[in-house]
């Protein structure tokens, strides 16, 4: 498939302010002390996160006044569910800001935003899981992954803006739980890369062509001329690229960070996690890119292999 950017700035923006909810969410439920400014400032960086994505977005729109009627399919379309469930979560966080500001005590708050948290993560996920002829994401561990690495980010940059804020308690709380979503994510990750190299798709040449020769050569890509399906289904890089890719992300996303926070719980410094948030910054858009581009959509049997 082609990647999108304006998607892939959306779903890890998104994921990752997702993330930061769900630790001050947790902190608060479970009496975590921190100062009294830095829950509401760190609310706002990921009420920034979650508007910055939500305007990539609609850079994917082809007619951008029509969006409302994404919400018309919400009986079937997860894409529908998504566009109701994100706006429903901005406004939450934004609720418990305005809370935080004026002293109201809402305790449902953390609960319901952790709740709302997942079920965002859920219907994102489901957008491309449930299209069951691209294989590749055909599976439970789309939706893990996209859980946990919005977790690993979401908890790298809770860490980062506590270390920056003097935050003692929250880098000590919420560090070993960054590690081990961090982990978690890598392996689950690695999981879904194994699974996908060793794909035996159903639909083969002789499928799509009704020919069943064991030595079928298709000796042309079906258009003499670039077209929509030519533009929109396949990703134009080469295989050595895509193997660059995957090694990048693996260890910007997954491999530094994790020897980074790990050398923040030993040594008890700050500047490990600093760098891992710079890390895997990039490293979330790559992975993001390799998740759509290794996804093979079967139109390109047809427009796109060539021998």
């Amino acid at each position: 498939m082609h990647p999108a950017f304006s998607i892939l700035f959306f779903t890890t923006l998104a994921g990752t302010a997702q993330g930061l909810v769900v630790l001050l969410a947790l902190c608060a439920m479970f009496g975590v002390a921190l100062a009294p400014g830095f829950v509401p400032m760190a609310l706002v960086v990921a009420e920034v996160l979650l508007l910055a994505g939500l305007a990539s977005s609609f850079l994917h729109l082809g007619r951008k006044g029509r969006a409302w009627r994404a919400v018309l399919m919400w009986r079937t379309s997860w894409m529908s569910r998504e566009v109701i469930v994100l706006p429903a979560f901005i406004a939450l966080v934004a609720l418990w800001w305005l809370a935080l500001r004026t002293g109201a005590t809402l305790a449902w708050l953390p609960v319901a935003l952790v709740l709302g948290s997942l079920g965002l993560w859920y219907c994102t996920a489901m957008i491309y899981a449930c299209l069951r002829f691209i294989e590749e994401w055909a599976h439970p561990l789309t939706i893990v992954n996209f859980i946990l690495i919005g977790l690993s980010s979401g908890l790298v940059l809770g860490c980062a803006l506590g270390a920056l804020a003097g935050e003692v308690v929250l880098v000590q709380v919420a560090s070993p739980w960054a590690l081990a979503a961090t982990l978690a994510a890598w392996f689950t990750r690695n999981l879904a890369l194994r699974r996908n190299a060793t794909l035996r798709h159903k639909s083969t040449l002789q499928s799509a062509t009704g020919i069943r020769s064991e030595r079928l050569v298709q000796k042309s890509m079906g258009m003499s001329a670039g077209a929509f399906n030519t533009r929109e289904f396949f990703h134009g890089a080469s295989l050595v690229a895509l193997k660059n890719i995957k090694i990048g992300f693996v260890l910007l996303t997954f491999a530094l960070p994790v020897l980074l926070l790990v050398w923040a719980l030993v040594s008890q410094t700050t500047l490990p996690i600093l760098l891992a948030l710079l890390v895997q910054a990039p490293g979330l858009i790559a992975e993001r890119w390799f998740f759509f581009a290794q996804a093979k959509h079967p139109q390109n049997l047809y427009y796109q292999v060539v021998s």
